[in-house]
This record gives C-alpha cells, structure tokens and sequence, in this order.
C-alpha cells in the first residue's frame, strides 16, 4: 500500500510534527509505504491554493492519503478538501488532534486576510473568528462526511468528534497515542520526589497553576516542601514562548522567584529528544495542568490528548493532570489521579497527598508501563495498517459517506 501523508513533520516544534515522526516509522514498519509531499512546501494557505496544488500532482499511485489534523492549521485540511472535490481520488482518512473540531480557525478567505492585516485589531479579528464559525463547522462537517475514515486517539474524543460532525460511529476508530519501547527503570530514590511539567512551555499549559500548587505547599506544608522538587522542562520555540505580553517562560522565572521557590524549582529546556526518557525516569511523577482555552469554550470542547503524556506512559510514570482535554481517560487505568483544571488549592492538596503516601507512585509506574506495553509503536502501526485496509476496501466497494 501507497500512503501519503499530510502533516507537520521536524524540525517544525510541535507536538503533531513529534506525533508524525514517531507514526510514520511506525506504519512502515507495519509494511505501509509512507509519501510525504508537503515535506518543505509552503503552507497551504487557501482551498484555492490547494486545488492548484492538488492539480499539479499525480494521484493515480496513491492508495491512501492520510492527515494529521489539529494545531489549527489549514493546509492539511484545504488538500483533503481540494482533493475530495476530485472525481477520482484515493481513499481519504484523517487523524484528529483536537476533537470535537477538524480544525478550529476560520477557512474563510476574508478573516484571513483581516487576521493576517496590520491594519485590523486583534480584538476585532477574534471577534470575526467567532462570527464565521458557523461557517467553519459547516465547511468541517462537509470534509468530514466525504473521508472514507477518521481516528481519534481517545474514546472521549471519538464520540465528542461523532457527535460534533454529525458523522456514524462507525466511520471512527480509535488508535491510542503510540509509545516507543524504553527499557523499564525503577523510581528514584524518594528523597526529594521529584515532580516533573514535560511540554512546549507556552501560555495555555497552566504551568503557572502547578507554580503556585508548590507555593501553597511550600506555605502550609513547609516540611513536605522540602523533599519536594519540581522540574519544568520542554521546547521554548520563540513563536511559541513569547506573545503580546513578552516573554511568557521569563513570567514563570519571576512568579517562582516571587513564591520563594528557586531552591525547589530546576529548569530542562528545550531538551534533544534522544534526552527524553532519561530526563522524565529521573522523575516520579508527571503533572499536566492544562487550562482550557476561554476563546476556543465558544466554539466547542477541545478533547485531544497530549503527546507529553504518552512520554509518561512510556517512560512507566504516573501523572497527575487537570481535567482538560480527554485527559480523565487517559489516566483512568491507575497511573494516575485527575482534578478540576484552575482549581489550584486541589492540585496542591494533591501534591500533599502524594508527599504523605508516597507508595502510590509505585502504583502508578507500574499502571503506566502496562499501558505502555500494549500502545508500543510497533503495534500502533499495525492497528494503522488495519484500519487503512478497512478504509481502501470500503472506499473501493464504494462506500463513500456511509462507512
């Protein structure tokens, strides 16, 4: 089998381009033939674009293509459109980050251009997004109904996604997030228990919750505060780490200078991936203290999982995460415990918690690496190579927009 696949791929520093990498060596080793022709090509950047691009290129060989979607990015999903619209195309599939959505941002050709002006506030451009969204779901439902067949990485972002595009359940299938094969280590000794945040460190992450949930531990609890310390570690790609308010990683330095938390605070940035499962076994613990976004609350519920976690599961740790996301489910087979995202008083009664019984760490590492086991990247990739068959003979058989 032929695929192409649409998605960022590294050196781009994001979370799908990471997700890519892994999956791509993943479904050929599962005997899939993986193209790659948005590799170095300038973005996408309208469904007009896409028709000339897709006009340009020779289809007939390809038995599948295959998008990551999420990020809000447009160009994976202006060539699926473009290529949809075509009288004889390959199977067409698509891996959903950020379910209930395909893609979030507008795809109209106007606020583009009054998001991409100098002239327009920011504020009214936000303001636009929100008054073109019906459009966008309408142009969202439209892809979604014309692929042959969608993955979601998580049952909460399956049903979020089937009841969001109106699409049948059975055009959905689940594929957890894949894990590399990392040699089991043992916890680390408990004295200090280490906690560790592992993600791009932008605003969003609610990093500044897990900051002052070890304030307030330093405050009330100062005798568990002392064998407790927290690692902050992740990308800080400058597109990414600053916005209009500056430097959103120098805001963090300040506020764990402020609480009085240097001595308890290391920092691990922008760490070489090879570096990555060594950094989070120095640890006991992960913890993801995402925050929703207010602005996106308007336009649905963001349900994807994260690919930091998928590094805990492989690394055989446990993690503590807020309830954003579809991340309940994800540590719902005892590696981990879940609280209410902002609620900063129940992360730190947690981190107390954990201070005083340490012996569910080894509960949860245990939990992880049994989860880890059975999402191995190598099996991922056959499960993949399954699901494209179902899709190549579905859409064969003429199935399209019913399967």
């Amino acid at each position: 089998m032929r695929l192409a696949l649409l998605s960022p791929l590294p050196p781009e520093q994001t979370g799908i381009a990471d997700y890519a990498a892994h999956w791509r060596r993943g479904v050929n080793a599962a005997g899939v033939e993986v193209l790659t022709p948005l590799l170095g090509q300038r973005p996408v950047a309208s469904l007009e674009a896409a028709r000339r691009w897709v006009a340009e290129r020779d289809w007939s060989k390809i038995d599948v293509v295959h998008a990551e979607l999420g990020g809000g990015r447009h160009s994976e999903f202006f060539v699926l459109s473009a290529l949809a619209e075509l009288p004889q195309h390959p199977a067409l599939s698509a891996t959903v980050h950020d379910p209930e959505r395909l893609v979030w941002r507008p795809v109209s050709a106007l606020w583009r251009a009054m998001d991409e002006s100098s002239v327009v506030p920011a504020l009214v451009s936000k303001l636009a997004a929100v008054f073109f969204d019906p459009h966008t779901l309408w142009a969202e439902r439209r892809l979604a109904r014309q692929l042959d067949g969608l993955v979601a990485l998580t049952q909460t972002g399956a049903q979020r996604l089937v009841r969001r595009m109106k699409v049948p359940a059975s055009k959905v299938r689940v594929i957890p997030h894949g894990t590399l094969p990392l040699a089991p280590a043992p916890l680390p000794e408990l004295s200090p228990v280490r906690f560790i945040y592992f993600g791009f460190i932008y605003s969003g992450k609610g990093i500044e919750d897990l900051i002052d949930a070890f304030g307030r531990l330093r405050k009330h609890h100062p005798e568990l505060a002392a064998n407790a310390r927290l690692t902050i570690a992740g990308g800080t790609a400058p597109d990414i780490a600053f916005g209009a308010g500056g430097s959103y990683l120098h805001g963090l330095r300040e506020r764990v200078n402020a609480l009085g938390l240097n001595a308890h605070v290391d920092w691990e940035l922008d760490v070489d991936e090879r570096d990555i499962p060594a950094l989070i076994q120095r640890h006991h613990l992960m913890v993801l203290p995402y925050r929703e976004s207010r602005k996106l609350s308007i336009l649905g519920q963001m349900r994807g999982t994260s690919g930091a976690l998928a590094w805990a599961i492989a690394c055989g740790r446990g993690a503590i995460t807020s309830d954003a996301r579809a991340f309940a489910e994800e540590i719902s087979h005892g590696n981990g415990v879940s609280y209410v995202q902002g609620h900063v008083s129940q992360l730190g009664d947690i981190l107390a918690s954990i201070m005083n019984e340490p012996e569910r760490l080894k509960q949860w590492a245990t939990a992880a690496r049994d989860v880890g086991e059975i999402r191995q990247w190598g099996r991922t990739g056959h499960a993949f190579a399954g699901y494209f068959d179902a899709v190549l003979q579905q859409a064969k058989a003429g199935l399209r927009g019913r399967a």
